[in-house]
């Protein structure tokens, strides 16, 4: 089966990085980009209506919080009104008493008045459309979109919904064919939702796409099956993997903006080891670390490789990922790589059935 055209998009706290991939054309020739993330775009949309002093109507579908979920609440801060409808309004949180306890007023319509209307989604692909349209660019026929979801978790703590999906990734053998989703499970509302917005798109974790990436770098594929250290320093999340060959035998996830460089150093020299529980982590406000039974019987992964916007805090542990020469795309070289193997692997299935 001959491998379609691939748009990958990888939607962070920060940036959303787009890459097409066409496999008639060496992947350096690849469309890239670099924007502003979807939450920094409502965020900037919702503080010019906090400028001009006027009420604000959220429409759309829910999304990352992050930008967004901070301008909404400078709003209220402001004295201003704030209308949702109720599915937008999830991305402030899963609890949506709790949202209206903030001073948001749920509403099923649009209010008449003078409210501004910002639409919320983690995907425009109408928008990404029309300015590739502009250079005689056209949408790929497949999508694969990275989304850090952390589970619908209205009264429960969101770190442990979030990392109960590597303990389930985990318990399930930890192939790293397993973080890609042709389709999204029934919890991540995220996901559910950028799915309307771009209908078969295939759905990865933002830190999955961008581990799967790094390793991806030519220096890190030459010690894959000898086991690596492979640590993601994004915007809001770090998250590290031990992986051998295709098995990820341990992950570990804590948010950035706790992390320092010699923390960061000294958690990972001990999560390497097998030697970093779960509750170090947790304690700090972290989401936790898991290992595959038997991890400890292995040699210690001693090579580590880096990617990550906020690779900085992480100079000096190993080697700085730059796949196919980039470093902010190794999330959209990980998706592409992993729709790759998926239709690759249907390919040899399919013969096989014959």
């Amino acid at each position: 089966m001959k491998i379609p055209p691939i748009m990958a998009i990888d939607v962070g706290g920060g940036t959303q990085d787009i890459l097409l991939y066409d496999p008639d054309q060496p992947i350096e020739n690849a469309v890239k980009l670099v924007l502003p993330s979807p939450t920094v775009i409502a965020a900037r949309r919702v503080a010019a209506v906090t400028r001009a002093g006027r009420p604000l109507f959220l429409s759309g579908r829910v999304m990352g919080g992050g930008a967004v979920g901070k301008a909404v609440r400078s709003h209220i801060e402001s004295g201003l009104k704030v209308f949702s409808l109720p599915d937008p309004a999830l991305t402030l949180h899963d609890d949506l008493d709790k949202v209206a306890s903030w001073g948001v007023s749920l509403v099923e319509s649009r209010p008449d008045g003078e409210a501004v209307e910002v639409v919320l989604g983690d995907v425009d692909l109408e928008a990404i459309g029309a300015t590739l349209s502009r250079f005689e660019v056209s949408l790929p026929q497949v999508t694969v979109l990275a989304i850090q979801d952390h589970g619908f978790s209205p009264r429960a703590s969101n770190r442990l919904t979030r990392f109960a999906q590597w303990r389930r990734f985990l318990d399930a053998g930890g192939d790293i064919g397993g973080l890609i989703f042709p389709q999204p499970p029934a919890e991540l509302t995220r996901w559910i939702a950028a799915a309307r917005a771009a209908p078969g798109a295939f759905f990865m974790d933002t830190a999955a796409a961008a581990l799967r990436g790094a390793i991806l770098d030519d220096w890190a594929a030459e010690r894959l099956e000898a086991g690596l250290l492979a640590v993601n320093v994004g915007n809001e999340h770090t998250v590290a993997a031990l992986v051998r060959g295709r098995r990820v035998w341990g992950v570990y996830e804590h948010h950035t903006g706790l992390l320092d460089s010699a923390r960061l150093a000294d958690q990972m020299e001990r999560f390497a080891a097998g030697d970093l529980a779960h509750e170090d982590v947790f304690d700090q406000y972290g989401h936790g670390v898991a290992f595959q039974p038997g991890y400890r019987d292995l040699a210690p992964f001693h090579e580590v490789v880096v990617t990550g916007p906020n690779r900085a805090l992480a100079l000096g542990l190993g080697r700085m990922a730059a796949p196919y020469g980039e470093m902010m795309l190794s999330g959209c070289f990980g998706l592409v790589q992993a729709v790759r193997e998926h239709f690759q692997d249907r390919s040899e299935r399919a013969a096989g059935s014959h």
